[in-house]
């Protein structure tokens, strides 16, 4: 158990948990198999940067961390992250979207289906 690197000191289990369920996310990093995720070798990428996905639950590790199972629909994995590598799309707060300016009218369309091209 000492082997455990806790990078973090403080307990992200005192506080409520950052993402709810069925909120879009963004992946802030690439994420690769570390050996956990079935059917793909160690080191695949699995979420590339950017990626948006909803959160399908919320798990606990070692007593400290929240894990946000999300389900990365285009990719089709779902994959264990933590809320440092996530950032929420539905929830920003007001300053963010004031930065934004003129692109925060396109965020409610990022991750959701794309609109079917009319055949003739």
């Amino acid at each position: 158990m000492a082997d455990i690197n806790r990078d973090d000191v403080e307990i992200e289990l005192a506080y409520p948990p950052r993402f709810s369920y069925g909120e879009r996310v963004i992946a802030r990093s690439v994420v690769r198999n570390d050996g956990t995720y079935c059917g793909r070798d160690i080191g695949d990428v699995l979420v590339h940067k950017g990626d948006i996905g909803y959160v399908i639950n919320i798990n606990t590790f070692l007593q400290q961390y929240y894990i946000y199972a999300v389900d990365f629909v285009e990719s089709g994995h779902r994959v264990g992250m933590r809320a440092k590598e996530l950032c929420t799309l539905d929830n920003l707060p007001g300053e963010v979207l004031a930065q934004l300016g003129d692109k925060a009218s396109a965020l409610p369309m990022l991750g959701s289906a794309k609109p079917l091209e009319e055949t003739s």
